[in-house]
């Protein structure tokens, strides 16, 4: 038996069209390459979509792919993963199925014994379990409490979660669940975390299939392209990560003080690389000791790419601070309550507007408190009073 694992699609997740057309055709060549392999299934373990209610022309080419599944007679069985689940129980995997192009994995909930129990899809001697995963992993405590029916031990078992193990979580505060305390399986497949993870539970493989693309700028970063799992069974079972390469990333780092020449530099930098239909990630770091952020000509950058025909630019500005200077001031000792008085004159020393001229009134207008008995609806429009008579707006 050949089948393939595919996870965390998260298809019509990218808001730049370039990159949602590469997404849509990286799930392509997955699809294209478990035909051509002749799998005889695909698990699909969470996150086809990236919401329950998907753009209708991501639908469209979603079904398209299914439909060629479907005519070259590979199934398909899926979970829900916290992206595409709904807590209504309605999502487009039901319309999937219902149109006979997948099957959605199933349970019951036995409130007597609280517990809940997985119910198989059974492809020949294959038995297929799966739960779902939900927001904020409000599934962790449910998967505590499933079982499976042991009268079916002699089947190869395949277990089908999306949500987070114990063995990924490192030292993040994020709420796991320990997978050898699971139901036994032959094989876990495993949707939600985007890592490149293969290890063996209980003597049996568990791995983490996806993302089939990158879902945003840290995951193009680190992972620069998107995967799937193959996995043949003849007595033992054999794994192959199938990698989906389209596109090439360019990650290209600059270090700015100034963003009075970041503009010129950052060009320069791009200048010496052959960017040509790449997606280039910009990351610009350091502390400015000269100028604000905003002086920084993105739109010039972003204008050069083009010109020089790049697939894609995303830019990383998160590290990038302005540098803080001292604010001292010095008081007569006795005179702490003149504070306010020294901080505005400075201000208005180193900020000089006509505006400034507004900032004790507006201060003490501000400073005027609710009276006792007074509502909040009377007392919010008294201070709106006081204030439109200082700035003179129409304010309701």
């Amino acid at each position: 038996m050949k089948f393939a694992h595919i996870a965390d699609s998260h298809l019509g997740g990218w808001r730049q069209p370039e990159l949602q057309e590469l997404n849509l055709e990286s799930f392509r060549k997955a699809i294209e390459t478990c035909i051509n392999e002749k799998v005889d299934f695909i698990l699909f373990t969470g996150d086809l979509f990236d919401s329950a209610f998907p753009p209708i022309e991501i639908l469209k080419e979603t079904f398209s792919e299914f439909r060629k599944l479907k005519e070259a007679g590979i199934k398909s069985y899926v979970i829900a993963g916290s992206h595409d689940y709904s807590v209504s129980g309605k999502t487009f995997l039901d319309v999937l199925e219902k149109a006979g192009f997948c099957e959605i994995c199933k349970y019951e909930i036995d409130e007597e014994k609280d517990r809940i129990i997985l119910k198989p899809l059974i492809h020949k001697s294959y038995y297929i379990y799966g739960y779902p995963g939900k927001k904020s992993g409000l599934e962790i405590q449910d998967l505590k409490k499933i079982k499976i029916n042991e009268d079916y031990s002699n089947y190869f078992r395949i277990l089908m979660l999306h949500t987070t193990i114990n063995e990924v979580v490192g030292n993040l505060p994020i709420e796991s669940v320990d997978l050898s305390t699971m139901p036994k399986a032959d094989y876990y497949a495993l949707g939600h975390i985007h890592v490149d993870f293969e290890k063996e539970i209980n003597g049996k493989p568990a791995i983490y299939g996806g993302p089939t693309f990158p879902n945003n700028f840290k995951e193009l970063e680190e992972l620069k392209f998107g995967s799937f799992y193959i996995i043949t069974v003849e007595g033992f079972t054999k794994i192959i990560k199938k990698e989906i390469r389209i596109k090439e990333v360019e990650l290209i780092e600059i270090e700015l003080k100034s963003s009075i020449k970041a503009t010129e530099k950052i060009i320069s930098q791009l200048e010496k690389k052959d960017l040509k239909g790449k997606i280039v990630l910009l990351k610009v770091h350091g502390t400015l000791n000269e100028g604000k952020i905003s002086d920084i000509k993105f739109q010039e950058v972003e204008d050069y790419l083009k010109r020089v025909n790049v697939y894609s630019f995303l830019k990383n500005t998160s590290k990038l601070e302005v540098e803080k200077k001292e604010f001292e001031i010095e008081i007569p000792v006795g005179e702490m309550e003149k504070v306010e008085e020294v901080l505005i004159e400075k201000y208005e020393k180193e900020n000089p507007s006509n505006f400034n001229e507004l900032i004790n009134p507006l201060i003490e207008s501000l400073s005027i408190e609710k009276q006792e008995g007074e509502t909040s609806t009377i007392f919010e429009s008294r201070l709106l009073s006081e204030v439109n008579k200082i700035l003179n707006l129409d304010l309701k």
